[in-house]
């Protein structure tokens, strides 16, 4: 039987930073990580079915992870790589916790 992991859903005012970190580490656990690197990148040896497979598993995953306000920003994205690259153009500089660390800079 699987461990199931439990992580707050990112609704977009907590600290997207650390939701990224522990969204990675489901990923792994869902062995679907590699869905971020793109269809391009992923070993040759996976057929196209099979990075198909990883880019629903990582997409899915991420969807039940977001509240649904910020859903509805990356709803259309079918591509993990997309929809990763949407969340943190959105959302990357504008956390809290990220401003704070830029300040103390």
């Amino acid at each position: 039987m699987g461990s199931k992991f439990h992580i707050e859903k990112f609704i977009g005012s907590n600290d997207f930073g650390l939701w990224k970190v522990k969204m990675r580490a489901v990923l792994v656990q869902n062995k679907c990580v590699e869905a971020l690197k793109g269809e391009a990148q992923m070993p040759t040896n996976f057929s196209a079915e099979e990075k198909t497979e990883l880019n629903d598993k990582a997409v899915n995953a991420i969807t039940l992870c977001l509240g649904d306000k910020v859903l509805r920003e990356v709803a259309k994205e079918t591509n993990v790589v997309a929809m990763w690259t949407k969340l943190e153009s959105l959302y990357m500089t504008k956390s809290v916790a990220h401003k704070q660390f830029l300040k103390r800079k």
